[in-house]
């Protein structure tokens, strides 16, 4: 058993060596989630506000406040689309959720849900060059139900102040409503991005998986266990991208999705889960195992494992099945005995398990992407875009059963997929600027390269505190004695 380092890059070998594969698996995820208490409590929270404008002698706050101000005001008031570039409107994203879904761990009250959603602006920040603020809101009505609308008037009341909203762990059928009204009625992209976001990464890894299986899209075989926001975009995705719908089955909790489902189409607020109804399972079949039978993939977004998807689905599956298992915290099945039960290629929604297929490579490029060009939308075309541009990108740098999508550690992907999005917006007739993809890319990339760089100056001069030793051997030391 080794010491475990600062950056916790050898989290397989700090268990004892009799240790189980399953063992360790459950001891860094106990690990992970300890850490994660400590650290926040630590640093009080991930995110601060920090000006990025000098103070040079007294008559600056005269300039940045009253009266030299008074001037942005009015010159706003004018003309409002000189706030994207008078203010910092233009790189700010609104991270909104009302916490009814996060992760695994359901409705966590609305507070519950800044842990997430400061994590989505640490992570547009650090890797997209892109200015966030966690909006954690109540959308009880009267009687304590989640009121939808409730979202949608906050949404459009403040979206004067940010050039992009993401929205974030609304529960189901909820989120449906939240974002179809939204992305037509705000003039500004919003964005959802545990169906967007998920949808598109899991595109760009399903792609690649695709060409070391050697099969092509419009051919396979797809079960998918889960038919939430996440899933249900997912098809959606891959429909539009060439796969076909009749060689498709999706499953919720009561069943397979198929026109016989009186349950979904009698309720209008799954109409999107609806819409698949009729497309989907030809076949009527009503049983997850029985549609893994001779599939080539199985993409579950449900409920976490890690025995909810069984290694005997996977024995019956074609050869070089390809198996996504992306619920957090913990996925559908290990990947370990996925790869055992026959598996050729498997991914999950964690990092430290390889093939991450993770929104967390898709929204910081896709967002950074649309503001670059002032977009008014995040079109379906400008997020299939995205997923290519991810498959691309790790297909150049070359790729393998373990190593299907780009990671968060691949600075440069950023801003490439950035720049794939801004000229796709620009092509989709939603864009407000108009630039060149060489303009968007070197935009980004000094954006991120900024980001980055501020981050570890903060670090090297100690305005951002490293952890200690101790409270690393702490954790991982009380996550050891758990599983003993």
């Amino acid at each position: 058993m080794e010491k475990l380092k600062i950056d916790l890059t050898n989290l397989n070998e700090v268990f004892p060596e009799d240790f189980s594969q399953e063992q360790i698996a459950k001891g860094k995820t106990l690990f992970l989630k300890k850490m994660s208490e400590d650290a926040h409590k630590f640093y009080g929270g991930k995110i601060q506000t920090v000006p990025k404008a000098g103070v040079f002698g007294f008559n600056w706050f005269n300039v940045w406040y009253t009266p030299g101000v008074s001037k942005i005001s009015t010159t706003i008031r004018d003309d409002n689309d000189t706030s994207f570039e008078l203010s910092n409107r233009g790189n700010l994203v609104a991270v909104v959720s009302d916490s009814t879904r996060v992760l695994g761990d359901g409705d966590c009250t609305p507070p519950g849900g800044l842990g997430v959603m400061e994590g989505k602006a640490f992570l547009m920040k650090y890797l997209g060059g892109v200015d966030a603020v966690a909006l954690c809101v109540d959308s009880k009505d009267e009687n304590g139900k989640n009121d939808p609308q409730k979202i949608i008037d906050f949404v459009k009341m403040c979206q004067h102040s940010f050039g992009a909203v993401n929205l974030e762990d609304i529960s189901q059928p909820n989120c449906y409503k939240v974002l179809d009204t939204l992305r037509e009625e705000c003039d500004i992209p919003v964005w959802h991005d545990d169906a967007q976001g998920t949808a598109c990464v899991t595109l760009a890894g399903l792609i690649n998986a695709l060409k070391l299986a050697e099969k092509k899209i419009g051919d396979i075989k797809i079960a998918m266990l889960g038919a939430g926001a996440s899933n249900s975009t997912i098809a959606r995705f891959i429909i539009t991208a060439g796969g076909d719908p009749k060689k498709m089955a999706l499953f919720d909790s009561k069943g397979g999705l198929h026109t016989g489902r009186e349950d979904i189409k009698a309720d209008q607020r799954f109409y999107r889960k609806w819409e698949l109804c009729r497309t989907t399972n030809p076949n009527k079949i009503d049983r997850i195992e029985e549609a893994c039978k001779g599939a080539d993939v199985l993409i579950a977004l449900s409920t976490p494992g890690p025995d909810t998807v069984k290694p005997e689905w996977i024995k019956t599956m074609n050869n070089k099945a390809i198996v996504f298992v992306c619920a957090n915290p913990i996925p559908e099945i290990y990947p370990y005995a996925a790869k055992e039960a026959g598996a050729f290629i498997v991914a999950t929604g964690r990092g430290d398990f390889p093939n991450q297929v993770n929104n967390s490579i898709g929204f910081p490029g896709i967002l950074k992407g649309a503001l670059m060009v002032r977009a008014k939308k995040v079109t379906d075309n400008m997020a299939i875009a995205a997923a290519h541009s991810l498959a691309d990108y790790a297909e150049k740098r070359g790729i393998d059963p373990e190593n299907i999508v780009p990671t968060m550690d691949e600075a440069g992907v950023f801003a490439v997929e950035a720049a794939d999005v801004a000229m796709q917006a620009i092509k989709d007739g939603v864009a407000r600027v108009e630039m060149t993809w060489d303009e968007a890319f070197q935009k980004a990339k000094a954006d991120i390269e900024y980001s980055r760089g501020m981050t570890k100056q903060l670090m090297d001069t100690g305005y951002i505190d490293k952890p200690s030793d101790e409270m690393l051997q702490k954790a991982i030391a009380w996550a050891i004695d758990q599983i003993k």
